[in-house]
């Protein structure tokens, strides 16, 4: 067995992982919610589509921006530390959102804040978790540690989606609308405390351990090709938020609260399962091939629900997508920390997160005007196509750059 790389001890390393684990599943179960809520609350207090995109394009793009700082200033600071700022900004955000309703003030708390339209690996937080998850992991176990990273984030959701019916049921018993969404956003500001509790008992630890300057060194150029790419799938991404999803399913099929929040259910579900299959995926036909051949047959179902008028099939479709295009997560992730050194995982990861959150960002607003158009399964359609050219981008130019199991497993055959 090849020994961990971490500074930790295999016991401390265990509790870490564990205090992680529990820390995703937590920020999970307020995403969950918070993705739904989000474009139902902005419709309530009289926002329109393209509104709700611009306010999906500014929470993106100042997630973006503190991920990017984060990036550089991680190697020099305690992971512990920043993990737990992350979480105070969580508990901040949920306390203002329900504060106001011009558009001005609810861009910026979006701007500054942790709410984002999409659930996922995205945020100021994924980027520390990765770094501090990947400490100690071998190179034949770090797919799998992610994978379980993903797992319990996809079911914490999951659970989070079923959350979002609350509001129907606090209305049922007297509560206002606009009240019931509220309590929401305190529920949010209560699960970033419980994050910040879970943050606290981790050890102190720093990304990077040498005397070097440099956030990203000797694999500089590899990053960023893979950034450039990444962004490509992003940009694509942001037409299809979840946030915007749950919106045309309102708009376009009148689709209530509590029945979006159990489609949203399943849909995590289905998206949780499909992590330790990509996993044991990757292990026979590499996190390359297991990025892209899941990728394609997903976004070819996206352009087919776009098309459909009928509620059930569109519901069915985007399930049997949603088991197949957050299959690339773990491996995308699994990846980017196996062709860097260990000392630029932590850059890495957030030069390969921003450019991927900033390119999102631009999508949500056009998307909000699609929505308006006659076709507004247009957003579906763009997505689709430009996730295909990524796709086949990537394969390109990354199918001879192997992470080290994969060269292990080729030189022992």
């Amino acid at each position: 067995m090849v020994a961990p790389t971490a500074d930790f001890q295999p016991s401390a390393f265990r509790s870490t992982v564990t205090l992680l684990y529990a820390a995703r599943g937590v920020r999970g179960f307020g995403d969950g919610f918070a993705v739904i809520i989000l474009p139902a609350y902005l419709t309530a207090i009289g926002f329109s589509p393209f509104q709700i995109g611009v306010v999906a394009t500014v929470a993106l793009l100042g997630s973006s921006l503190l991920t990017l700082a984060v990036g550089f200033i991680a190697p020099r600071l305690d992971l512990r530390n920043l993990l737990m700022l992350g979480a105070a900004l969580m508990v901040a955000t949920g306390l203002a959102f329900p504060q106001f309703e011009h558009i001005a003030f609810i861009g910026l708390v979006a701007f500054v804040g942790t709410i984002n339209p999409q659930t996922g690996d995205s945020g100021v937080l994924v980027p520390l978790e990765h770094a501090m998850l990947a400490k100690g992991v071998p190179d034949e176990e770090r797919t799998r540690a992610f994978a379980r990273y993903s797992l319990i984030g996809a079911l914490a959701t999951a659970a989070g989606a079923l959350a979002a019916a609350l509001p129907d049921v606090l209305v049922a018993a007297g509560t206002s609308k606009i009240a019931a969404f509220q309590a929401m956003f305190y529920l949010y500001a209560a699960l970033g405390l419980v994050g910040s509790a879970l943050y606290q008992r981790l050890p102190h630890a720093q990304a990077q351990q040498t005397g070097s300057s440099t956030p990203l060194g000797p694999s500089r150029w590899v990053v960023y090709k893979l950034a450039a790419l990444f962004s490509l799938d992003s940009f694509a991404g942001g037409f299809i938020v979840q946030s915007l999803m749950a919106l045309w399913l309102f708009e376009r099929f009148d689709l209530s609260l509590s029945a979006a929040s159990l489609f949203f259910f399943w849909s995590s579900v289905f998206t949780a399962f499909s992590y330790p299959v990509a996993a044991w995926l990757s292990r026979r036909i590499g996190l390359i091939n297991t990025m892209v051949f899941t990728h394609i047959p997903s976004s070819i179902i996206l352009i087919l629900a776009a098309f459909s008028t009928n509620l059930y099939l569109v519901l069915s479709l985007l399930l049997i997508r949603s088991a197949l295009s957050q299959m690339d997560v773990p491996a995308r992730s699994s990846y980017v920390m196996a062709v860097v050194t260990p000392a630029e995982r932590t850059a890495a990861a957030s030069v390969t997160a921003v450019p991927r959150s900033l390119a999102s960002s631009i999508s949500p607003a056009f998307a909000g005007l699609m929505l308006g158009t006659a076709f507004s399964g247009l957003p579906l359609v763009v997505c689709g196509v430009l996730k295909i050219v990524y796709d086949v981008a990537l394969l390109y130019t990354f199918r001879h750059v192997k992470p080290p199991e994969e060269k292990s497993s080729r030189e022992a055959d």
